[in-house]
């Protein structure tokens, strides 16, 4: 790891990054891609030492209360949260503002921070996002091996869901000749159902690849999946939307096993959701703690 003092946290969308660079080794990891800029090792993580006094300033200064954003692009919950405790520090000031939070990770080390997220939830809305790929123990083990398995998120989210805090799943990426099955799929929407999920967000059965990490997961292929990178040249060259065959249908069924549960299904529904602030009464709060 190594430390900075960065200038600014929050994005025009009110979206923020406490760590550049990750160590969980998903073999698909779009942050890879040279076109963000991390100019270090990936995994040598960068640390905004000042993350939690810019943001507490920014809070101070917003005129209007909003949702706060963190994990589109690294995971907050990556090995280094547990000793350096910064995505903790920046949590208990959306708390203590009174700002939403919408969060996104594939650790389990967010139910360290449990009793804040009620917390936030009780007065406004808190939204965790988790990703799910790969049914199978073994295969996410492969595809991304130093974070919490699926059975384990999965067991975030019924914790989530008994706590009455509401969770959007990202069912992305879909790796064509190797995740993308109807078994795979029917087993990750089971666990949505089961944990009863508020919205699940796919754009499509596939991945994205651009420079930077399409050479990383080409290397991981070659190492776990001998053979496959060139059936992925032969089929999508350097194609930017790498979409399986069976798109189509598993994206049916997709959104008819959301129909019939009452779960979102829909980027445009799930992300207006996610971005829209939500401030509870006081009934609502001393009747329905919580929720």
């Amino acid at each position: 790891m190594h430390e900075v003092k960065v200038k600014g946290i929050l994005s025009s969308q009110n979206g923020m990054n406490i760590y550049r660079g990750c160590t969980h080794g998903c073999i698909y990891c779009d942050s890879r891609s040279r076109c963000y800029q991390i100019n270090h090792d990936f995994e040598d993580i960068e640390v905004k030492m000042n993350a939690h006094e810019l943001l507490e300033d920014a809070l101070r200064r917003k005129r209007r209360k909003c949702m706060i954003g963190t994990g589109a692009m690294c995971d907050p919950y990556i090995h280094l949260e547990e000793k350096l405790g910064n995505t903790r520090k920046c949590i208990e000031l959306i708390r203590d503002y009174g700002f939403g939070l919408s969060i996104h990770t594939k650790s389990a080390r967010i139910l360290n921070h449990l009793d804040i997220l009620k917390k936030i939830n009780e007065k406004t809305k808190c939204v965790v996002q988790m990703t799910l790929t790969t049914y199978d123990e073994d295969l996410c083990k492969i595809i991304e091996p130093n974070v919490s398995t699926t059975k384990e998120r999965f067991e975030v989210l019924k914790i989530m869901r008994d706590n009455g805090i509401p969770t959007v799943v990202w069912l992305s990426p879909i790796l064509p000749f190797i995740n993308d099955t109807q078994e795979n799929i029917s087993g990750i929407l089971g666990y949505c159902v089961e944990a009863k999920v508020h919205g699940i967000i796919c754009f499509s059965m596939g991945l994205t690849l651009r420079e930077g990490n399409r050479e990383y997961f080409y290397k991981k292929l070659d190492e776990h999946f001998p053979g496959m990178k060139a059936k992925y040249i032969a089929k999508y060259g350097n194609s930017y939307e790498v979409i399986s065959n069976d798109n189509e249908k598993l994206m049916n069924l997709a959104k008819k096993v959301c129909e019939s549960n009452n779960i979102l299904f829909g980027v445009e529904k799930c992300f207006d959701y996610l971005h829209k602030f939500e401030e509870k009464n006081e009934y609502e709060q001393l009747i329905f703690p919580g929720l």
